[in-house]
């Protein structure tokens, strides 16, 4: 059986249509098969998901990162989600017939080439991380782009030299298993209400196991949003996390207003009614990985 390998690229763009239509047309011309576009721009951000052989798919991360680096000004960036740079994050996911080593290996070779072809440095997370303290990607954007400049003259990233890219900052590649993005929209502007609400249900505060969660303004919707990342649906699936949201959030008088994927889930994190259940915007159908396989 051939390889298949997914990859979910995040970029720090989220209205530009210009830049965002360059960067998915970068994609689209390799021979990798891109699955999901979403981007936002309260969050700034774009997220793309395609799937491939190990080849196809670690030359349209390359493809996607240069055309970042060359359309991307952090100096201009705006959007409320962190970030370490215009290509943020480049994580790698084992599919059919595909080993965790086989993505350890491709985040390592495309950090490498990154990192001497575009001059940005580049840190190694997840299952490639070579160092203990970078293997949460948290931890890499923990203090943002100032405390990270700070860092990485210190220390150094896994490969480039110790200085930020100065347009494009620094960017994450890495090795992972199956992650959820999962937002949850609330009828307020009170964005403590949002931060309050995912302070108590990420894992880090003694909530749910396996969440990571910030709270999101939306100016652009008049709406504040408790992101999350479920990093094991098998320990937090979709349907805890938004009871979870729902239940402190109605404690606080705020109504649930809708929820989010962003990207694709498995199957196997689903479940029946699930699109009325999560007031989801969209069909839950779309958004089965499977389905496109």
């Amino acid at each position: 059986m051939p390889k298949l390998i997914e990859c979910v690229p995040n970029f720090s763009v989220g209205s530009n249509v210009e830049v965002i239509r360059g960067i998915v047309d970068s994609v689209i011309k390799t021979e990798v098969k891109l699955l999901d576009a979403s981007s936002d721009p309260d969050h700034g951000r774009l997220v793309l998901t395609f799937i491939g052989k190990p080849k196809d798919v670690a030359k349209a991360a390359f493809g996607s990162a240069k055309q970042a680096v060359n359309l991307i000004d952090l100096k201009k960036h705006v959007g409320g989600h962190p970030f370490i740079g215009a290509i943020d994050v480049i994580p790698f996911i084992p599919l059919k017939g595909a080993a965790m080593k086989d993505c350890v290996k491709l985040a390592t070779d495309l950090g490498e080439e990154i990192a001497v072809k575009l001059g940005v440095p580049v840190f190694l997370y997840g299952k490639a991380a070579r160092v203990a303290e970078r293997k949460a990607l948290a931890e890499i954007r923990r203090g943002g782009l100032k405390i990270l400049e700070e860092r990485i003259r210190e220390k150094g990233p896994d490969f480039g030299g110790k200085e930020l890219h100065k347009t494009a900052g620094a960017v994450a590649v890495g090795a992972r298993d199956v992650l959820i993005a999962f937002n949850v929209n609330l009828e307020s502007r009170d964005i403590k209400i949002a931060r309050s609400i995912a302070v108590k249900i990420r894992e880090s505060g003694g909530g749910l196991p396996a969440v990571r969660a910030i709270g999101i303004d939306l100016p652009s919707r008049k709406l504040v949003q408790v992101s999350m990342n479920l990093v094991n649906y098998k320990k937090t699936g979709i349907k805890k996390a938004f009871d979870a949201v729902s239940s402190i959030a109605k404690k606080k008088k705020a109504k649930i207003h809708s929820s989010e994927i962003i990207g694709l889930i498995p199957k196997a994190s689903s479940f029946p009614g699930m699109t009325d259940y999560l007031k989801l915007e969209g069909s839950s159908e779309s958004k089965i990985l499977e389905n496109y396989l």
